[in-house]
């Protein structure tokens, strides 16, 4: 009896002894359970917080740095960006992109502003402007009435000074031979860069060795009040004319079509853009058109005389003597800067302006060497009227 109570009693202690071993853990779980509950809690409540404060911070980080994106673009809108003539003429675009940008043309012919027509003077040289002096006292007083621009070999470093009107007028530039397809690259590449400029209304090609025969005014009032531009276009029947044409430019370009004229010219801007956008005539003489066809003598002549032969005066305003021969006029220096020279200038042959006959036809003359700037700089109020 007493191994049956002490059997029953040891299997009662061991179910007394579980019991208080469950009752002695099962606290622990329930608070462990509680605490962590609590810690979730909290972490969601903070989770919330921050992710609203973020998103908070954020928003008032982007709506400032939106606002400042987008007010330099409600800038570039203006009209005065349009217009603004570029302040730097150095750029990175190449003549692909240059030729499109110039291209450019408003379709309403009348400005929604006052717009001062301006002469560009294109200067197309090697290097140095050995008569630079007399153009800036040319031109001195009216420079809202004339933008200036420069190609030269790329290798030349201008240096002028800060006071010179020619100083950072250079355009990017490219290698130019005469007689060949460059020569006319050089031309457009001025031409374009020089459309840039809104107020640019006539465009006038010159050299380093040419020099102005008459005073601003007269040259503006001259330029300014003509009905047509001063390209030459003849249609000449010899070796040198007709006999440069080459038939594998038809249909663009026929012997009918076929003219020469002086490489130096004064352009209106319809004109000087229409030289720019072609795409037409280019090819064929680039590729047609080579020594001993000179091309810069027949490619603007004959195009424009296609295109519109109603806005040419069919002559230069550039003067230049032939009469000693040889592929290149004469060169005059510091003894021909006297009375009879001048007279000689003036002494020519009538010519047509606005269709009634004149005897003031040559603006500007060529090709002076640089020994002829201090005898020209001496009398140039006498013989040039500044």
């Amino acid at each position: 009896m007493k191994s049956r109570v002490g059997s029953h009693g040891s299997l009662e202690e061991g179910k007394d002894l579980s019991t208080r071993v469950v009752t002695q853990y099962k606290p622990l779980p329930l608070r462990l359970l509680q605490f962590l509950l609590l810690f979730l809690g909290l972490g969601i409540v903070f989770s919330f917080v921050s992710m609203y404060m973020v998103r908070y911070s954020v928003v008032q980080n982007v709506i400032p740095m939106v606002q400042s994106r987008f007010q330099p673009c409600i800038q570039q809108l203006s009209l005065e960006s349009w217009i603004r003539p570029p302040s730097n003429l150095l750029h990175s675009m190449n003549d692909t992109q240059l030729f499109w940008r110039a291209s450019i043309v408003p379709q309403i012919k009348d400005y929604p502003f006052n717009r001062t027509r301006k002469i560009a003077f294109m200067f197309l040289t090697r290097g140095p402007l050995p008569l630079a002096p007399l153009w800036e006292r040319f031109l001195k007083g009216n420079e809202e009435l004339y933008s200036i621009y420069i190609h030269s070999l790329p290798s030349y470093k201008p240096d002028f000074p800060p006071s010179s009107v020619f100083h950072g007028r250079q355009i990017p530039s490219q290698v130019a031979e005469w007689g060949r397809m460059s020569m006319c690259d050089a031309e457009r590449r001025l031409l374009a860069n020089a459309l840039l400029d809104i107020s640019n209304e006539w465009f006038v090609l010159l050299s380093e060795a040419c020099i102005p025969l008459h005073n601003f005014k007269a040259v503006y009032h001259y330029i300014s009040r003509s009905r047509y531009s001063f390209m030459g276009a003849v249609d000449e029947p010899g070796p040198y004319g007709r006999g440069r044409y080459n038939p594998n430019m038809t249909p663009e370009v026929n012997l009918t079509d076929w003219r020469k004229g002086s490489q130096w010219f004064e352009v209106n801007r319809k004109l000087a853009v229409d030289i720019v956008k072609d795409e037409l005539y280019y090819p064929k003489f680039e590729q047609f058109c080579r020594p001993a066809c000179y091309v810069d003598e027949h490619y603007f002549p004959t195009m424009l005389t296609i295109e519109s032969p109603s806005l040419l005066a069919n002559r230069t305003l550039t003067w230049v003597d032939w009469s000693r021969g040889g592929a290149h006029p004469a060169t005059f220096g510091k003894a021909d800067i006297n009375d009879q020279f001048f007279k000689k200038i003036s002494d020519s042959p009538l010519c047509i302006y606005n269709n009634q006959p004149t005897s003031l036809c040559f603006l500007f003359a060529r090709k002076f060497a640089p020994s002829a700037l201090d005898p020209l700089l001496e009398h140039s109020a006498k013989f040039l009227g500044f």
